[in-house]
C-alpha cells in the first residue's frame, strides 16, 4: 500500500542541499548527471534540471531504481514542473575521437548552458564540469541523494533510451530497444554475429571480444 506520507518525508528530505544552497542566497540551483558511459554502443547524454524546491514529485529518485514505466512517467512530471530543464548528446563518433569522459563533460557543459535561466550554483553527480563559471559541487552518489541530480538522471536516461529505440529500428539484430547499448550476452553474442554497426563504439572493448 502507498503511503504518501512517507513518500513525501523522502522527496522532502532529497531536497536538502537544494535547501541550504537557497538559504545562502542561490536561487536557481541545477543539478546535473548522465546516461550511457558506459555502454558499447550509441551517443553518452548529460541532463540539467532546476526544480522548485515547493514541488513533490513522487517516485523522484535515481533512475536506475525506477521501472521503465514509472521513470517515463517521473520525466513527464519533471518537465511539467521544473523551472528549466535541457540534455545534450555526444555521439561515439566524438567518444572514440577522444574518450567517454571528455565526452560526458562536454554535454553536461552544454546541457548546463542550455538552462534559462540560467543557474547560480550547479550539483553534478560524481565529476566537476570544466570550463565553466557557475559554482559547483560534486556530490559523489548523488543521482540517490540529492533531488536535482535525480531528476537530471531520469531526464538524460529517458532521452537516451529514446535515442537507443530508434536506433533498434536502423539496427533490429543488435537488440537495442533491449540492452540500450549496453555489453548484455545478447548484444555480444549478436556483434560476434553480425559484426559491430555504425554506432557501436570502437574504442570499447569487452573481454575475449574486440569490437
Amino acid at each position: 500500500m502507498f503511503d504518501l506520507e512517507k513518500e513525501e518525508q523522502r522527496i522532502y528530505k532529497l531536497f536538502e542541499m537544494e535547501r541550504d544552497l537557497h538559504k545562502n542566497g542561490f536561487e536557481f540551483i541545477a543539478g546535473v548527471d548522465e546516461a550511457g558511459r558506459g555502454p558499447l554502443a550509441g551517443p553518452v547524454v548529460a541532463a540539467a534540471v532546476i526544480l522548485p524546491l515547493d514541488k513533490r514529485i513522487v517516485d523522484l529518485k535515481d533512475s536506475k531504481l525506477l521501472s521503465e514505466k514509472k521513470r517515463q512517467k517521473v520525466y513527464e512530471e519533471i518537465k511539467k514542473n521544473a523551472i528549466s530543464y535541457a540534455f545534450e548528446v555526444v555521439d561515439e563518433a566524438f567518444i572514440d575521437r577522444y574518450n567517454i569522459l571528455k565526452a560526458t563533460l562536454i554535454a553536461m557543459k552544454t546541457a548546463v548552458t542550455k538552462l534559462n535561466p540560467k543557474p547560480d550554483f550547479v550539483l553534478v553527480d560524481a565529476v566537476k564540469i570544466p570550463e565553466i563559471t557557475i559554482q559547483q559541487k560534486s556530490i559523489i552518489r548523488g543521482d540517490k541523494i540529492c533531488a536535482c541530480i535525480a531528476a537530471a538522471s531520469i531526464i538524460a536516461k529517458v532521452e537516451r533510451d529514446k535515442i537507443m529505440r530508434a536506433y533498434d529500428r536502423v539496427y533490429p539484430q543488435y537488440g537495442f530497444c533491449r540492452n540500450k547499448g549496453y555489453g548484455t550476452k545478447e548484444h555480444i553474442e549478436s556483434i560476434k554475429k553480425f559484426g559491430r554497426c555504425p554506432i557501436h563504439r570502437k574504442s570499447f572493448s569487452v573481454k575475449g571480444l574486440e569490437i
